[in-house]
């Protein structure tokens, strides 16, 4: 898997702060921005994290470019609908010697791995065989895994960011987009740390878990050691 942020809106929390002062200032934006002094962005940050004026949040965004990452990840990726998307296109793109992605679960069973690397090259066979017969590659790839490599670009406003964390860096999120979620907060906290200093599932972030009676028992044990 490799994430990077390839760009963002430059000075992102000064314009989170700004959009925030906005509301409550009787000068334009452009002078707001240049006259903010950094403690005073520090502090507004931290006071519409604090009562949950997000919507300023909305005003800068992240754009990401991802790889070695499975269909798998990215059909749960784009449910998250207020984000733009870029995918490497599997009409277009050929697949012949496609690469995919083994889940740590069958890489650690030696017994399965050998079944799943199997069905990988049937899989693999069978694409090339298909458009060998004058299959365009559009209608071919219709046998290929949901493990199959992608990448793809994506987009996504700091405020829906934060709405990602939440729910994606939870222990009880599948394996593969945690592991994005975990990477794209590392990435933007070295861009905007104030913005994403409390990013995160509940159990860090609120000290509540939204499973219920399905949790992974992280918050209990943060509560035992406290």
């Amino acid at each position: 898997m490799k994430i990077k942020l390839i760009c963002h809106t430059p000075e992102p929390e000064r314009t989170v702060a700004m959009a925030a002062r906005l509301c409550y200032s009787a000068v334009g934006a452009e002078q707001l921005q240049d006259k903010m002094p950094a403690e005073q962005i520090g502090k507004l940050i931290d006071k519409i994290i604090e009562v949950g004026h997000l919507s300023a949040f909305e005003h800068v965004s992240f754009t990401f470019a991802v790889e070695g990452v499975s269909r798998v990840l990215t059909h749960q990726l784009v449910r998250h609908r207020l984000a733009s998307y870029s995918q490497q296109s599997q009409r277009y793109v050929k697949e012949h010697d496609f690469e995919y992605i083994t889940p740590p679960s069958i890489a650690a069973n030696p017994v399965a791995v050998t079944k799943f690397c199997a069905l990988m090259d049937t899989v693999r066979a069978a694409y090339d065989e298909l458009v060998a017969l004058g299959v365009h590659q559009e209608d071919a790839r219709y046998c290929l895994a949901n493990a199959t490599e992608t990448k793809i670009v994506v987009t996504m406003n700091a405020r829906e960011l934060l709405h990602f964390f939440e729910l994606r860096c939870c222990n009880r999120a599948q394996w593969e987009i945690r592991a994005l979620a975990e990477n794209m907060l590392t990435e933007v906290r070295t861009a905007a740390p104030q913005l994403f200093a409390k990013a995160g599932p509940t159990c860090v972030t609120a000290a509540y878990c939204r499973e219920g009676a399905l949790s992974c028992g992280r918050l209990a044990a943060m509560s035992h050691k406290s």
